[in-house]
């Protein structure tokens, strides 16, 4: 199930409802506990369908199915039952449209995304599109128009955080990528010039999320100011650890701070729609 990526997921699905309702009540379990398992289940399906790439990196070798401690059907069916309950719950208890959203992430990861990212790095402009579904499943069960702009605005954010997310892997990962045959910058690109790519993105993030404030999507003048100053740490830290003076780069910092930019970017957003 990837219990981190399936909490990751299931936090923004909760943020987009607590946005959207601007308090707080029961819903917000089902949201939740639906979209945990939908992603779950996600997670559990692109293992089976990933078993023989998987068994190729180091990264992955020792998931259940490549290393062989449960069978290819026995995980198939642990996906499926996993799906079928996270479908169930959303349908039931936030809603239709929530269901057929966490339906329709499903297909799109588990169909385009996995044979995307095969062919080619760039995988992840469409396959970050899984990302922002789980916000818009959280707004819709409030049942607020996915065309709002407040909606639409969070998530362009949320996309474009994916991005520099998922090619820092690409950097750290790449020769087990290259053994497993999958697309990687370095194909295309020197170390030298990822770098620059991925910090073009941060930056543009970065911008990204200020014009939260601009726009007055995020309200409160005290947040903004937090937002502004976790802007300027976030350019700043990224740029010397992805251009170090004579010393080896920190993937692990970078992955950290950039995944830690975008929870403390919603929480602030969450606590200006709930004060």
């Amino acid at each position: 199930m990837r219990l981190g990526v399936s909490l990751a997921v299931s936090f923004s699905a909760i943020a987009g409802y607590l946005i959207a309702k601007s308090n707080f009540d029961f819903t917000v379990f089902y949201v939740f506990f639906g979209v945990f398992l939908l992603a779950g289940g996600a997670s559990a399906f692109n293992q089976f369908q990933e078993r023989s790439t998987d068994a190729l990196m180091s990264r992955t070798e020792n998931r259940p199915i490549p290393s062989g401690k449960i069978s290819p059907i026995t995980g198939l069916c642990i996906a499926c039952i996993l799906c079928v309950l996270g479908f169930l719950i959303l349908y039931l208890k936030a809603g239709e449209i929530p269901a057929i959203l966490g339906l329709l992430n499903l297909l799109w990861y588990n169909g385009l995304y996995t044979f995307l990212k095969k062919k080619t790095a760039f995988a992840v402009v469409p396959g970050s599109l899984t990302g922002v579904t789980p916000l818009l499943i959280g707004w819709s069960a409030a049942n607020l128009s996915l065309l709002n702009p407040v909606i639409l605005f969070i998530s362009f954010f949320i996309y474009m955080w994916q991005i520099p997310h998922f090619w820092l892997l690409h950097i750290r990962y790449a020769d087990d990528y290259k053994k497993a045959g999958l697309g990687v910058l370095h194909r295309l690109f020197s170390d030298k010039q990822i770098k620059r790519i991925i910090f073009t993105w941060v930056f543009a993030t970065s911008l990204t999320s200020l014009l939260l404030s601009y726009f007055g999507i995020m309200q409160s003048k005290y947040l903004s100011l937090i937002l502004i100053l976790i802007n300027v740490w976030l350019v700043g830290s990224l740029y010397r650890i992805l251009f170090p003076a004579n010393k080896p780069f920190n993937y692990k910092k970078a992955f950290i701070e950039i995944n830690a930019f975008m929870v403390m970017v919603m929480l602030l957003l969450i606590i200006d729609y709930l004060i």
